[in-house]
């Protein structure tokens, strides 16, 4: 299960000069293979206890769906699509499956930027629009595209060397925005699907979503339905769409990827949720994983009452620094901070890469009052969760959704602690359960 981990790369397709386009694939494979040997990649197999000796790879030629713009080129929907849904929302169930898609290319999704996030079954039923300000607030800013100039590319350690990160209005001059966005009518409050006058754009996707210009959440359905039964496993596909094709062509769905969701197995025979709330550290009703694991002494959080989001770049590097430690020492630990763990966007969690939580069992995403992110929703994060058996908890305890004794973890004595982080080692374990049917989680304090 290394989804992610080594690097992908894109380049552009030099029609007339031969000899540079092989020489730029030769060195875009090359650079694949030697991602196997970056800090990431050695992080990583650390965590599995794989060794790189054993491991064999292979490259994978592949197609990039979408248009080209002036000097650039991407599709004009990127997106992933799992056939659970661990969050589902009434009436949703989690057998119906859940989508996320984006404008441009799918590296925005990959890093946890924000999408829009959708059942197949109920393409009208956007939580993310559900009011004006949620629509404006929680929709994507920017995207990704390639960048065609044959200088562009050249062998570097980041992935991202030829992409470039747009705004939304260097799509909308591009004539990408027809199909997939909506406007904003300041003077009466409420969204227009389509582009109408100069109000501000939302990427709501309602041509496709509410009109069915394209037959997206249908084809997402099938594809979902058929690899699912197939594999005889919950799958999860890559995908994009190319709405905007060279006159006389037909619109694209380029399915790219489908793997399995390894299966959580049979809950807990137990009722975890009705635990004494003097017994417990964190409670939650929105939780990913199965079983149970008692072999936890390390606590890791972000302290609640210091946290600024403006230093969540700087907590990225602290975690990581920890994460180290516990590699070293061979521990694993708990992991607990507001937002989304793992977005490219500093502002909606603490930005890190998956091997800087890597030795991280329980991975707890816990909202503030004014701090709300929706969970994390990146496939190779996911994939990585599911892959190693980590526990997933989302709270939010201003809300009453679960519960988190953050007093108690504060009375402990710590390892490490600054202002921003701190780290509690107790001498009895902290019993972690997980009912995957019920989607329920807690945490026990140690006895000692």
């Amino acid at each position: 299960p290394f989804a992610g981990i080594s690097s992908t790369y894109m380049i552009p397709n030099i029609r007339n000069d031969e000899r540079g386009m092989m020489e730029m694939l030769s060195n875009a494979i090359k650079s694949v293979y030697a991602s196997v040997f970056f800090h990431d990649s050695k992080a990583y197999m650390t965590a599995t206890s794989n060794l790189i000796d054993e491991e064999k790879m292979a490259i994978v030629l592949q197609e990039v769906c979408g248009s080209m713009f002036d000097n650039r080129f991407y599709p004009t929907i990127s997106g992933v699509a799992r056939s659970i849904n661990f969050y589902p929302v009434d009436p949703e169930k989690p057998e119906d499956g859940i989508a996320n898609i984006a404008l441009g290319l799918g590296k925005h999704i990959v890093d946890g930027g924000q999408t829009l996030r959708f059942s197949p079954r109920y393409p009208k039923k956007v939580l993310q629009l559900a009011t004006v300000d949620m629509a404006l607030r929680e929709t994507q800013k920017t995207f990704y595209a390639l960048d065609l100039k044959k200088e562009s590319f050249h062998p570097a350690v980041e992935e991202t060397v030829n992409l470039l990160q747009l705004e939304l209005d260097s799509a909308e001059r591009d004539g990408s925005l027809k199909y997939i966005a909506s406007t904003h009518d300041f003077e009466n409050n409420i969204l227009r699907d389509g582009l109408h006058g100069r109000g501000r754009r939302a990427l709501t996707f309602a041509s496709v979503l509410k009109h069915n210009i394209f037959p997206l959440a249908g084809i997402i359905q099938n594809a979902l339905a058929i690899g699912q039964a197939e594999m005889n496993n919950p799958v999860e596909i890559e995908f994009a769409a190319n709405l905007n094709p060279a006159p006389g062509n037909p619109r694209v769905f380029a399915l790219l990827q489908i793997r399995p969701i390894v299966s959580a197995n049979d809950g807990l025979p137990e009722d975890i949720g009705k635990k004494p709330t003097e017994q417990v550290l964190i409670t939650s009703n929105s939780s990913l994983g199965n079983g149970v694991v008692s072999d936890i002494h390390d606590f890791v959080y972000v302290r609640p009452g210091n946290f600024n989001a403006a230093m969540n770049g700087e907590l990225a590097l602290q975690v990581e620094k920890l994460n180290d430690e516990f590699l070293a020492s061979g521990r694993n630990y708990i992991l607990v901070g507001p937002g989304r763990w793992g977005s490219s966007d500093p502002w909606l969690g603490i930005p890190v890469k998956w091997p800087q939580i890597s030795a991280a069992r329980v991975i707890v995403e816990s909202g503030l009052a004014n701090y709300r992110i929706d969970p994390s929703q990146g496939p190779h994060f996911f994939q990585n969760l599911t892959s190693f058996g980590v526990g997933y908890f989302t709270i939010n305890p201003y809300l009453k959704d679960g519960f988190y004794d953050i007093d108690w973890l504060d009375s402990q004595p710590a390892v490490f602690e600054n202002d921003l982080i701190r780290h509690v080692r107790t001498n009895a374990p902290m019993i972690i359960k997980m009912d995957g049917k019920k989607s329920q989680g807690v945490i026990m304090k140690p006895v000692d």
